[in-house]
């Protein structure tokens, strides 16, 4: 059996994938800020949210290929940079530290982005992105992703929306699978150094899943703007615990 905390930090991230997985994101940042909250171990964190990362990301990938929002060359350049940066920088370990005010910051920008101009409209044409510039800008992002254990999709969607190389739903189909790919890597390089699993991660994957079912039939059918909103606070809230500020 499962204590209170368990149970507490399961609800968090059913709300986590809630909110995530109807902008097409998986959630990483929040299981973390959420975890970080619990006093998990730090190394045990990343692990942990990039296995339910996968999870989610499988699930929205899924949905938001049904619902034909999403369009593979748009993404595949970007995977093909950050893929193997995501396992590189799922290998570095780093202590709680450093890793903590990094997560916050990462955050932080984050909840910036989404509270600055939620509504944002992709460009009245669609067009393909360069591959050299798409696969420079996924090294970064991936190498980033594996580093903090997140999928790096809150960078990619503000991105080729601003460029108008996707639609806002389309958009949110692309960073699915990108965080899906991001999420493997940085699971397998960053599996090497810590080869462990809480026993409560079953309990953590029901509550992404459901939450995740909910999130990806709200983000299909519904506006999104106000989820962002919301979510911006949120990681705004998160960062600003994780590097110490009250």
């Amino acid at each position: 059996m499962f204590d209170t905390a368990s149970y507490l930090l399961a609800l968090c991230m059913f709300g986590g994938a809630v909110l995530y997985t109807s902008v097409g994101h998986a959630g990483a940042s929040f299981y973390i800020a959420a975890m970080a909250l619990f006093a998990v171990p730090t190394a045990v964190m990343r692990l942990t949210a990039l296995a339910l990362n996968i999870l989610a990301a499988t699930f929205g990938t899924l949905r938001y290929i049904r619902a034909g929002y999403f369009r593979w060359r748009t993404v595949w350049p970007f995977l093909a940079g950050s893929v193997p940066f995501a396992f590189l920088g799922g290998g570095i370990h780093l202590p709680g530290e450093f890793y903590r005010p990094l997560v916050g910051c990462v955050l932080l920008l984050a909840g910036a982005r989404l509270l600055w101009k939620p509504n944002i409209k992709a460009q009245d044409t669609i067009h393909d992105p360069p591959v050299w510039l798409a696969v420079v800008m996924g090294v970064g992002v991936g190498f980033l992703s594996g580093l903090t254990g997140t999928g790096g999709g809150i960078f990619l969607s503000p991105v080729v929306i601003f460029m108008g190389w996707a639609d806002l739903r389309t958009a949110s189909g692309c960073a699915a699978i990108f965080i899906l790919g991001n999420s493997v890597a940085g699971l397998a390089g960053n599996y090497a150094a810590v080869k462990a699993l809480p026993p409560e991660l079953p309990l953590y994957a029901a509550a992404v899943l459901a939450g995740a079912l909910v999130g990806t039939t709200f983000g299909i059918k519904f506006s999104t703007v106000y989820i962002q909103r919301a979510l911006g606070v949120v990681l705004m809230i998160a960062g600003a615990k994780l590097i110490g500020v009250y």
